[in-house]
């Protein structure tokens, strides 16, 4: 598969600002970077922290080469001096965070970074794109899971976003808590069990349905599923059992009001003898239309373009912020914009049972630890060295966990205020 290097997700500004920082000899002034979001998109209770996983590997790997700094250099980007620099670039600073799968609201220093500014700075596009993307499909594919109410999802969007995107976006939805992916280069990179059924092509391959369902099954079994809109669902149903018998694993519905059709489609498969057939739907799902269905004999979902475009909010929203230069706070005043100054400290506090009540955030401050409180920070890199970090099935158990924590009225999809409130406190 394509890959980018690491060291193209990089803008022209960010090079200005090394090529000045390096002449003026303010480069290597020990900073503090933090991401974090000023809100959640419209009708959010939560956020998810994802891409973390995915984002340490590429700091680990971000290098400029030759070639990409001869380019800059022949175009007028860079100095010679900021072109060494480049070359000779590693990341020797710190990385600290929420682990993936964490909850996150307005305010939680989701990712502090810690080193030279000239070395950090350079890394802002890398790592907003990445947990941008990534938290956003997390966040809209978690809100589907909820609403699945433990039937499984599958992810089957990648043929509407960016070849690359895809990838990304079917790791964040099974982080979240989806079943499979129908991306075999995500199940290949990450693990992800993946699935899939034939497409309405398939049938109109074949000069009748009947075929069709015949030429799937002898390929492939009868732990199959076959799609059944085609032409008439019920008899494309009829057709389905009479072909594989009644043990077939499912069939697949794609348009019409899902409902009635699912309803209908479970009284004929019952007459028929397919007892144990499941119903699988797809068709433009989203949280709200999973949730519509929550009352009908359902058996599993396949969601697209909702998950993979972040259900309406395509970006989580995080910035990329100074906070402190050589120990010393610093702040953004520029209206509705204003940041809080110094490195923060974030702790979620809980009641004895477990729910979460808040969450605090320290800044410059020592955290005053109560009872069932707990860290939410995780040391990724010391000093340009990466740390052992939770793996994604590790990952997708912290989500589920958490979601779990939160009182139950952060989990309605109704617009609402954050599940739990943040608490800053500011540098004494």
């Amino acid at each position: 598969m394509e890959t980018i290097a690491p060291a193209l997700m990089t803008d022209h500004y960010e090079l200005t600002m090394i090529s000045a920082a390096l002449k003026d000899g303010t480069a290597d002034r020990r900073c503090v970077f933090e991401v974090f979001t000023r809100r959640l998109p419209t009708g959010r209770r939560y956020g998810v922290v994802a891409g973390t996983g995915r984002l340490i590997e590429l700091i680990r790997n971000f290098r400029f080469e030759q070639a990409e700094v001869d380019h800059l250099r022949s175009a007028g980007v860079v100095d010679e001096t900021t072109a060494n620099w480049l070359v000779n670039y590693r990341f020797t600073g710190d990385v600290e965070g929420y682990l993936e799968g964490e909850l996150f609201f307005p305010g939680s220093p989701i990712l502090t970074i810690s080193g030279g500014f000239a070395e950090c700075v350079v890394l802002e596009t890398l790592i907003l794109s990445v947990l941008n993307h990534d938290s956003a499909i997390a966040a809209a594919a978690a809100r589907m899971v909820t609403a699945a109410r433990g039937r499984p999802i599958i992810e089957m969007g990648s043929r509407r976003t960016h070849e690359h995107a895809a990838v990304a976006a079917a790791r964040a939805a099974y982080l979240a808590g989806f079943a499979s992916t129908s991306n075999l280069a995500a199940g290949r990179a990450f693990g992800i069990p993946t699935t899939g059924t034939s497409a309405h092509a398939f049938t109109l391959l074949h000069d009748d349905e009947p075929t069709a369902f015949g030429s799937q099954v002898a390929a492939l079994g009868k732990n199959t599923t076959l799609l059944v809109d085609t032409y008439d669902i019920s008899q494309g149903i009829r057709n389905a059992i009479a072909v594989a018998g009644p043990d077939l694993r499912a069939v697949r519905i794609d348009s019409g009001d899902l409902s009635v059709l699912a309803q209908q489609s479970r009284e004929l498969l019952d007459s028929l003898g397919a007892t144990e057939t499941k119903i699988i739907v797809s068709g433009d799902m989203d949280e709200y239309s999973i949730a519509t269905l929550a009352a009908e004999p359902v058996d599993m979902y396949g969601a697209g373009t909702a998950v993979v475009t972040g259900s309406g909010a395509p970006t989580a929203g995080l910035v990329y912020k100074l906070v402190e230069v050589d120990g010393r706070p610093v702040v953004k005043r520029s209206e509705n914009k204003a940041t809080v100054g110094g490195r923060k400290t974030a702790v979620r506090r809980h009641k004895p049972t477990g729910t979460a009540t808040e969450e605090i955030i320290y800044s410059q401050g020592v955290p005053d630890h109560q009872p069932n409180d707990r860290m939410l920070q995780h040391g990724y890199v010391a000093d340009g060295e990466v740390l052992a970090g939770p793996t994604l099935a590790e990952s997708r158990d912290h989500l589920r966990q958490c979601l779990i924590s939160i009182p139950w009225e952060g989990l309605k999809l109704s617009a609402g205020d954050p599940a739990i409130p943040v608490v800053i406190v500011p540098t004494a």
